[in-house]
């Protein structure tokens, strides 16, 4: 055969599916075969020979090299290597997992954009689950990340809202910010239908529209400032229990001049009139496209001249490498609409826009409503997983305002992983009692598998049992320890592929390989020379635990 060349980048090194068939495995030998015109498992005896030629047979992480199948290479690593592993993960605790691939990168993540006026919708609760998970696993890369926030304060949603409250003023019963914000978004909604059952009430809302935008009316405009106001104040609320915290807010009302300018700036070159409105016929440029409005018949921009606005001033604010926008699938269309005209007038920054979508969420028992009969929010979503958490730990000793927190913390557990652990792009299937479980595939169990870490770590050191990560005599190396050092490797490809879901399957086989373990070995035992290291093991998997949950979005309890 000659001297076999073999080019790096093709190597591609996977994990088997079982632990039996190796570490690592690579399939070099089937892809080379056809150039080398030979058998593909001779090749890759061939290759493993060289291996060995080259790095000896006592190799230091190294145990066993092996062909299997039609010319799969696998690779054994020694016990050395996975307590060499615990012990840099508790000597690195805070960066276990971390990497600097993206220093130096400033990302700007967009998401969540619920509207004031209107309802905080369970779209608006994925959206800020999968921008804010993102978001941290891509600090975890080096990246420089910002925080944005869009949000709709102006257009016909804030008309329809308006038009009830004339007639229909709050209640001074409902005094906080989330009460008032529940009634305006119920007032939206019927100011949704009188604008489709009655043409009075249509011309009418057209009008407030114009006067919102003009700020004509001292009326409307009290009514206006109040309404945003509370509904703000309230969305407050909702992000401090998600965890999140902004560095900007952006609002419609503030981008659509700089939108309008744009636009105008390019009538005849991009974007054109047709019936009185200014319009861009995109599929002039991309067949595939279709024709958007910019500024409709009455003169006011709509939303795609917005997102022009906004996309310049997100670059004029800050010098970014990229801006991520997370968005419900149903704005794919539009979103790329917007993103041909940004190309056409500034292709500089075009290229640095990504747009990532979410399906929709569906529920396993079919239509559901919350547990107080109303329409199901995102608000309420959180609402009802926290209330039936809080019912379960009823008898757990704890302070009340401990089980309020943990009821809250849980909860938000159960859905920010229910939406996390599927792939972005497709829908969710949302099974309630799944999801507040303590046991299975949630987020909950995930916690209490961490509490119980906690336990068995404090009854260890109550037994004078130290960590050690000295490798014990006869040692046999477990599951758990070869699932834990794939922990960085799988963050890089999360933040890679733009993909959460590869943090929580990574975690449920950790939890899972754990309870296996613990289920059948003692670790706090003073007469096991190895319950040292037991511990050192078991306080390694509390870490990645602890890290994976945060890059989720997840707090990670102390007790459950």
């Amino acid at each position: 055969m000659g001297t076999l060349l073999i080019d790096g980048d093709q190597i591609i090194l996977e994990h088997p599916t079982e632990f039996t068939h190796g570490d690592y495995s690579t399939n070099i030998a089937l892809t080379l075969a056809k150039r080398e015109k030979t058998n593909p498992r001779d090749l890759a005896q061939k290759i493993v020979e060289m291996i060995k030629q080259a790095h000896g047979d006592h190799h230091e992480y190294v145990s066993d090299i092996e062909v299997a199948g039609a010319g799969f290479i696998n690779f054994y690593l020694k016990p050395k290597f996975f307590s060499e592993t615990v012990a840099h993960v508790l000597e690195n605790e805070k960066d276990f997992g971390k990497n600097k691939i993206l220093s130096g990168k400033k990302i700007m993540f967009e998401y969540t954009q619920p509207n004031p006026f209107k309802p905080f919708h369970i779209g608006h609760l994925m959206s800020n689950a999968i921008g804010e998970s993102l978001s941290r696993i891509f600090e975890w890369s080096g990246t420089h990340v910002v925080r944005a926030n869009y949000q709709g304060d102006v257009g016909p949603h804030v008309a329809k809202a308006i038009y009830i409250l004339l007639r229909e003023p709050v209640s001074k019963e409902l005094y906080t910010p989330s009460q008032q914000a529940t009634y305006i978004g119920e007032c939206y909604a019927k100011g949704s239908q009188a604008y489709d059952d009655d043409v009075e009430a249509k011309k009418e809302i057209d009008e407030i529209n114009r006067k919102v935008y003009e700020k004509s009316d001292a009326k409307i405009n009290e009514i206006y400032d109040w309404g945003r106001r509370v509904t703000l104040e309230a969305f407050e609320e909702i992000y401090k229990m998600l965890g999140t915290n902004f560095d900007y807010y952006f609002f419609e009302s503030e981008v659509a001049k700089l939108g309008e300018k744009i636009v105008e700036e390019h009538i005849g070159e991009i974007f054109e009139t047709s019936d009185g409105a200014t319009v861009f016929k995109a599929e002039k440029f991309d067949p595939k496209l279709h024709t958007r409005v910019f500024i409709n018949s009455k003169g006011l921009p709509t939303y795609e001249t917005k997102e022009l606005g906004l996309t310049k001033t997100k670059f004029e604010k800050e010098k970014l490498d990229l801006s991520v926008v997370t968005t419900a699938v149903e704005q794919a269309e539009y979103m790329k609409v917007v993103e041909k005209a940004v190309s056409l007038m500034y292709p500089e920054i075009a290229q640095k826009m990504k747009h990532i979508t979410h399906g929709m969420m569906r529920f396993a028992t079919g239509k559901m409503s919350s547990r107080k009969g109303n329409v199901v929010t995102g608000e309420s979503l959180l609402s009802d997983s926290r209330a039936v958490i809080f019912e379960k730990i009823q008898d757990r000793e704890f302070e009340e305002h401990e089980k309020e927190h943990l009821a809250q913390v849980v909860g938000v557990a159960a859905l920010k992983y229910s939406i996390l652990r599927q792939a972005i792009g497709g829908d969710i299937i949302y099974d309630f009692e799944k999801s507040i479980s303590f046991e299975g595939d949630s987020g909950p169990y995930l916690q209490y598998t961490y509490t119980r870490i906690q336990s068995l770590l404090k009854k260890g050191i109550d037994r004078g049992i130290i960590p050690n990560t000295t490798l014990p005599e006869g040692w046999v190396t477990t599951d758990v320890e070869k699932i834990l050092y794939r922990f960085p490797e799988m963050n890089e490809r999360a933040f890679k592929e733009y993909a959460p879901h590869y943090v929580a399957t990574y975690l449920i086989e950790l939890a899972r390989a754990f309870s296996t373990w613990y289920g059948n070995t003692k670790i706090a035992d003073e007469n096991d020379l190895h319950s040292p290291y037991k511990m050192a093991l078991t306080e390694a998997v509390g870490v990645a635990l602890r890290n994976g949950l945060w890059l989720l979005g997840i707090e990670a309890p102390h007790k459950m």
